[in-house]
């Protein structure tokens, strides 16, 4: 696919018309407040993973609802000190894989959380073991219809929540080091990373990989392709819906996000990404609060974005930071 998105020249000065809803901010203080009167009872279970230079524990925490979340606590063997400390959220359909998987930011010297996405799991890489316990009203097969009748309701507001209490539990743990937390991701996993990024208040550094689930009313009309196209198609069925599914969406849009975004950050794009185009991208980037951000586009590139090579982009990045 060839640029079909707004020229770079344009792109760097889009601004979302998504519409903030006025009680953004009560809606997710009650939510978090709601999901803290759980305890976190997390737990951290060593597994026994035949790795000699990394330490893996299997991690368990109570998310949205008082439900349990598992991930991956990986530590570089040996490890004394409190580490920094990276949480990484996963793309739209995989799970958190399998003890001895994604081995790089361990491999750095820091401390690597993983969190399951609950429901998810089950279309790439090495599986989930998360569920979702909450059921939905009529929806389009995939998640980001899943409760689209109301915010309440809405599939994201549990896995934003379940997010904010993942980076509570891993810091928990006493080879982590609170105060140089980063969090970050790779599409949906960018666009969690966004909603963190603007919930809890004193990460040290975020990066948002070619961000999922930002600027709704122009993803959902400028691609076809999925996930956004799942809104597309529920509408195409229950006629008459649109501003309610918009206004749904607008809790969870990254741009509100990023709007109230309290940590410097690195996001990336591709210019051929169909998948999360551009100008959705752009538009949280152009919204971030902190003063602190870059982008890096790539511009022959689809939904895979810089890849390894945006990878080493952000070890670079992340030393002035964790």
């Amino acid at each position: 696919m060839a640029l079909f998105d707004l020229p770079l020249s344009e792109l760097r000065a889009h601004r979302s018309e998504s519409t903030e809803p006025e009680d953004f901010d009560a809606f997710w203080d009650a939510t978090l407040r709601e999901a803290r009167a759980h305890e976190l009872a997390v737990r951290f279970e060593p597994v026994e993973s035949g790795l000699a230079t990394v330490e893996v524990y299997d991690v368990t925490f109570a998310g949205f609802g008082g439900h349990p979340v598992k991930g991956w606590l990986r530590l570089p063997a040996g490890a004394r000190e409190p580490l920094p400390l990276v949480v990484q959220f996963i793309g739209y359909g995989g799970g958190r894989g399998l003890a001895h998987e994604d081995l790089l930011w361990a491999s750095t010297g820091r401390a690597h959380f993983v969190m399951d996405t609950r429901g998810q799991g089950s279309v790439w890489g090495g599986g989930g073991c998360t569920a979702d316990p909450v059921g939905s009203g009529p929806a389009h097969p995939g998640f980001l219809t899943r409760g689209i009748d109301a915010p309440e309701n809405h599939y994201y507001r549990r896995v934003f929540t379940d997010a904010v209490r993942a980076i509570e539990a891993a810091r928990t743990h006493p080879l982590t080091d609170a105060a140089r937390t980063v969090a970050l991701g790779h599409s949906q996993g960018g666009g969690i990373t966004l909603a963190v990024g603007a919930l809890v208040s004193d990460l040290a550094a975020v990066a948002p990989d070619v961000p999922f689930l930002c600027d709704f009313p122009r993803a959902i009309t400028l691609t076809d392709r999925h996930p956004y196209r799942e809104v597309g198609l529920f509408l195409k069925t229950h006629r008459g819906r649109t501003a309610q599914a918009l206004r749904t969406l607008s809790y969870f849009d990254g741009v509100h996000f990023a709007a109230r975004g309290r940590a410097p950050a690195l996001f990336s794009t591709a210019l051929e990404d169909e998948t999360c185009p551009p100008s959705t991208v752009f538009a949280a980037f152009n919204s971030w609060a902190h003063p602190d951000k870059t982008i890096e586009v790539y511009e022959f590139n689809d939904h895979e974005g810089g890849g390894p090579f945006h990878d080493a982009v952000k070890l670079r990045w992340l030393r002035s930071y964790a």
